[in-house]
């Protein structure tokens, strides 16, 4: 499969089904005029939600007439299998954020996990169990809305994935105030990671020990 970020928690997953064939899965596409940065053209099979938020909910960015998911509960479609998770937003200066839904997807014998604006201090053991064994880890690291490069540290000890992907932080012309990507890489001790710009795994392709990728929209 092939793993594209557009920014901000928005990945587009390519998933080879034959020589022929492909399924793409499309997660929360963004609002340009809530963010600040264009969004791609995008076309999709599937296309996940994590929650109600302009820079997560653009639905209309999205040409084809892909299967909507928007919530927790068991999903197959076209052989992905798809889990929505219940988590909470958190709260900034006493406000409510909501609830959100963090999504496993199981296709090419990889299976993914998107955090979506996750801000806990930790998983419950509820969600651990559902989450289960992950080897992509799709996970916010911007603080404010979500968790940071330490509560992020957190959450990968608890998961303990195979690859780590960051995202929901700073970039160049991005209107939400978050902290940049550097925080979170001292924190796991790996300042110096190259951004590429997709990237193509497959299940015997995963590494042995954890792994920090570093996606660039």
């Amino acid at each position: 499969m092939d793993i594209l970020w557009h920014g901000q928690s928005c990945f587009e997953i390519r998933v080879p089904l034959n020589q022929n064939e492909k399924k793409t899965i499309v997660i929360d596409p963004f609002s340009p005029e809530d963010i600040g940065f264009k969004i791609p053209s995008l076309t999709a099979d599937i296309l996940l939600i994590t929650h109600q938020h302009a820079d997560h909910n653009n639905i209309k960015a999205v040409k084809g007439s892909p299967f909507l998911i928007d919530g927790p509960g068991e999903y197959e479609a076209g052989g992905i299998f798809i889990q929505g998770i219940p988590a909470s937003h958190g709260s900034i200066d006493k406000e409510d954020l909501g609830d959100i839904t963090i999504y496993t997807i199981e296709a090419e014998g990889v299976k993914l996990c998107h955090l979506s604006d996750l801000n806990q201090n930790e998983l419950t053991p509820e969600q651990v169990e559902a989450i289960g064994d992950i080897d992509i880890l799709m996970i916010p690291i911007g603080g404010t809305y979500t968790i940071d490069g330490a509560g992020a540290s957190k959450i990968i000890n608890q998961i303990e994935p195979k690859i780590v992907m960051p995202m929901h932080y700073k970039l160049p012309g991005l209107k939400v105030n978050l902290k940049d990507i550097g925080n979170f890489l001292k924190v796991m001790g790996q300042e110096n990671i190259e951004a590429q710009s997709s990237f193509k795994v497959k299940k015997q392709g995963l590494p042995a020990e954890m792994k920090i990728v570093v996606l660039k929209p």
